[in-house]
């Protein structure tokens, strides 16, 4: 007698419910076959016996995936209690907590979830939850036992953003806190936390309920671990007083071509050269895919990195450092590392942000190379010499002494940090940049004489997950009477550029003013945006077709940022005396106004400011006596 398929099964010839244990399968064979799989019981044991455990494992370890479903199953999950792993980009919180929901057989947001700004992935029944470093630290303003969490992990902490090293100085105090008596229960005033996510109030209601009872006892310590591929465990351990660290190995892997280039000019200049290349090879030859990735690029072409080549023909991926952490792209086996990389500084002198190429560091050659070594044997090919390489510097240099710090100095402001310099960093910013920081705050009113949040406007200001003068801008905007307006572009400021223009079309885009516009996500920012101020009380209108009204908004909340033109079409910072150019992306590039406000500072070849708005020299002393009454 024939056997039976069970229902919705299309036999074992394939059919979705085939294809599905398949899948499951090849999962489990990869998770046992990954380089943690052999040290999982070494691992849990050394979390158990160490508060605070340094792990370093290279890229494809399975360290980011495996180490917290580890710990749910070796029970660190009882009485409710969750594993928070930190990233420090959206993008990878998001694609692992995928990744990881998928191997549990779990939908998205029960046991597995991820919190990032403007998208919660998580519920009451979540347990493993990923999430970026600026959102961990906004739920430290809330509850500043963090008392939800059994183990927090800092994922990539070798990249040393800025939110990674104040995230680490905080949850050493966390720490001490938890080995102490309770004496202060969490804040659940609101129903969401600062960065606009869904707190679960029940949940909350029932903690403080729980913590009430326990006044004057301890919580259970909070475990902290601390991992990354190209981590300098000596300089962590020693912050951490002595830590424990922990090696794994893995052996290199296979794959298609990985090039890293330093941004999107450049990354189009090779691939036209790449094309232009493959039609001087005889015609079998030309079997190479070029795929560009870079962060402004749609979401949907860059998916296309992702997928298998077509049969016969080699990838040849086109990336910028997003590729070193960010994202993991299968089939790479051989990587192409000229040695350099595009960085972010910031000057507190000038106040301007430059965008410069530089060497990378050794720490960012190792994770380079280590991108060709996931599936099998590979090759990493440096486009410089073995006595270049000795002459970086061993880790790059942290955010932290490279960034405007006013957005930290208010978020640790309130946190109740008073003593900004005296904080327990890892690496002290500069003094000069943290002076600067408190200065920009005291004139848009965050501050008070005595460099206490003022309020209501800093008071304000910190409950905003967004650059400061974003938040000020907002609240101002309810004064003007342009609150909607100003909603839609601090959204807009707050993602990536909406705008793409592909090379190809750059002439159809100027005749058809064509343009591709990530508009779920900005929706989704003016949605959480709009949450948070209705929840403030701020006035929200708008101020229709009176744009003046709108433009005044914009000079009082820019106004450190306007410029003047000068004779020679070229304009003057105010406040800095910079002398800068305008975007040649922008609008006003061609009709030069006599003056203006910008959000960005940026230099390449050139000091450009970019997301510019018209507006009259004038209002500036009306509208910002505060400063330009002193600059007189």
């Amino acid at each position: 007698m024939p056997s039976m398929d069970p229902a919705g099964s299309k036999g074992s010839n394939g059919g979705p419910k085939a294809d599905f244990f398949a899948r499951k399968q090849r999962i489990a064979q990869q998770r046992k076959s990954l380089p943690i799989a052999s040290v999982e019981k070494r691992l849990m044991d050394e979390v158990r016996s160490h508060d605070i455990l340094i792990i370093v494992g290279e890229t494809g370890s399975g360290k980011t995936t495996q180490l917290p479903q580890y710990l749910f199953n070796a029970g660190f999950c009882r009485d409710g209690k969750i594993i928070g792993i930190t990233q420090p980009r959206r993008v990878a919180a998001v694609s692992v907590a995928k990744r990881v929901a998928e191997e549990c057989g779990v939908e998205m947001g029960q046991r597995v979830g991820y919190s990032i700004r403007f998208d919660d992935m998580t519920s009451s029944s979540t347990r493993i939850k990923y999430m970026t470093d600026g959102l961990l630290l906004r739920e430290a303003l809330l509850d500043k036992y963090l008392s939800k969490y059994s183990v927090i992990i800092v994922d990539e902490a070798h990249e040393r953003t800025v939110d990674t090293d104040v995230l680490l100085g905080i949850l050493k105090s966390v720490q001490k806190a938890r080995l102490g008596p309770i004496n202060q229960l969490p804040n659940i005033d609101h129903t969401k936390a600062n960065n606009g996510v869904v707190i679960d109030k029940e949940n909350d209601s029932q903690r403080a309920s729980s913590l009430n009872q326990c006044r004057g006892l301890k919580l259970s310590p909070l475990k902290l671990i601390i991992m990354s591929a190209s981590l300098d465990a000596r300089g962590f351990s020693e912050y951490f007083g002595g830590a424990r660290a922990v090696h794994i190995h893995l052996e290199e892997g296979a794959g298609d071509v990985l090039v890293f280039l330093t941004g999107q000019e450049e990354i189009e200049s090779v691939e036209r050269l790449v094309l232009e290349k493959l039609l001087q090879l005889p015609e079998e030859k030309r079997k190479l895919k070029v795929l560009p990735i870079y962060s402004s690029l749609p979401s949907e072409k860059q998916m296309q990195v992702f997928m298998p080549a077509p049969t016969g023909f080699r990838k040849v991926i086109l990336a910028t450092n997003i590729a070193e952490t960010s994202v993991t792209i299968p089939g790479i086996k051989y990587v192409i590392d000229p040695g350099l990389v595009k960085a972010r500084t910031y000057s507190a002198r000038t106040g301007m942000e430059s965008l410069v190429v530089v060497p990378t560091s050794k720490a960012q050659a190792l994770q380079r190379s280590g991108r060709a070594g996931r599936e099998g044997p590979g090759k990493c090919f440096r486009l410089y010499p073995e006595r270049e390489f000795e002459k970086l510097s061993d880790s790059t240099v942290p955010e932290i002494k490279r960034c405007n710090l006013s957005k930290v100095v208010l978020q640790l402001k309130a946190l109740g940090v008073d003593d900004i310099i005296g904080f327990d960093f890892m690496e002290k910013p500069l003094r000069e940049a943290v002076i600067k920081s408190l200065e920009l705050l005291a004139l848009l009113g965050a501050l008070t004489e005595e460099s206490r949040l003022s309020k209501p406007v800093g008071h304000q200001m910190a409950r905003l997950p967004l650059d400061p003068t974003h938040a000020k801008a907002l609240i101002l905007a309810s004064q003007f009477n342009c609150l909607e307006e100003m909603l839609i572009t601090v959204a807009m400021l707050s993602v990536e550029s909406i705008f793409y223009v592909p090379r190809e079309k750059l002439e159809e885009v100027a005749v058809d003013n064509l343009f591709q516009m990530y508009v779920a996500c900005v929706l989704a920012a003016v949605r959480q945006i709009r949450e948070n101020v209705e929840q403030m009380g701020l006035h929200i209108a708008s101020c229709g077709d009176d744009m003046l009204q709108f433009r005044r908004c914009l000079a009082a909340a820019f106004f450190l940022n306007a410029a003047l033109k000068q004779p020679d079409g070229t304009y003057r910072v105010l406040s800095s005396g910079q002398s800068v150019q305008i975007h040649p992306s922008s609008v006003l590039f061609r009709t030069k106004p006599d003056c203006l406000i910008f959000d960005e500072l940026v230099r390449t070849n050139h000091n450009y400011i970019r997301n510019v708005s018209r507006v009259d020299y004038l209002w500036l002393p009306e509208l910002a006596p505060q400063y330009y009454t002193l600059k007189e």
